[in-house]
């Protein structure tokens, strides 16, 4: 028998985080409480709306051409097929990043894996200073080198659980420049990508809002762990 099992790779969005430093945290609150909401319906009926002020790049998000490109396509633009259910590599690399400093994650870990029509994960276990002073600095990062060879193996998506894909030390972002410019979409800020199984296939969803005019927003990413039971 056939099980799927779903991991969830989002980080939860609260009101006043932090998820890049010079980006206004969320505000979240109440558009219409439930004891305001008395007072419109009936006897025993009550209802909340949220009201939610943030950017875009906030949490776990997704990067898509327009972010980087005035004629990328945008978020509304982006084919489900390319989103949803997309086959799935993890590349680990949890033990040498926890080693080095700003370590750079060049194209020697992706050679030799099947990487065409993929979407590729990248696990650098940075997730674990989310939320802290620490996650901000020294974090691992792709090399351009990297960059340009996952467009070369013609992936469909790469996700990365750091602070960001590019080395932000400088002003330039080529990582984000390469794979944008051939429509690969980006993943930053993923989390719990230490509990996809290593050998076991998964497929990868990573599904923003369809706006219009919009480069970059916040997800749900989740792994669909594919596993079989006698």
């Amino acid at each position: 028998m056939s099980k799927e099992k779903f991991i969830d790779l989002s980080h939860t969005i609260e009101n006043g985080m932090i998820t890049y430093k010079g980006l206004p945290a969320p505000i979240i609150c109440d558009y219409l409480s439930r004891e305001d909401s008395k007072k419109v319906y009936a006897e025993g009926t009550e209802f909340q709306i949220a009201k939610i002020e943030m950017v875009s790049n906030t949490g776990t998000y997704i990067d898509v051409p327009f972010h980087r490109y005035a004629h990328g396509k945008d978020l509304s633009e982006m084919v489900l097929e390319n989103l949803v259910d997309v086959e799935g590599v993890l590349v680990q690399l949890e033990e040498k990043c926890q080693n080095h400093s700003n370590f750079p994650i060049g194209k020697e870990f992706f050679e030799g894996l099947e990487l065409e029509g993929k979407a590729v994960l990248v696990h650098t276990g940075w997730d674990r200073n989310w939320n802290t002073e620490k996650y901000y600095e020294n974090y691992p990062f792709l090399t351009e080198e990297a960059a340009l060879f996952l467009v070369e193996e013609n992936i469909k998506l790469v996700g990365i659980d750091s602070h960001n894909i590019d080395d932000t030390r400088k002003n330039t972002r080529p990582v984000h420049s390469h794979l944008l410019h051939a429509e690969i979409p980006i993943v930053e800020h993923m989390t719990q990508l230490k509990e996809i199984p290593i050998g076991i296939p998964f497929t990868f969803t990573a599904l923003p809002p369809k706006f219009k005019g919009v480069g970059t927003f916040a997800i749900r990413a989740m792994a669909k762990i594919h596993s079989s039971a006698s």
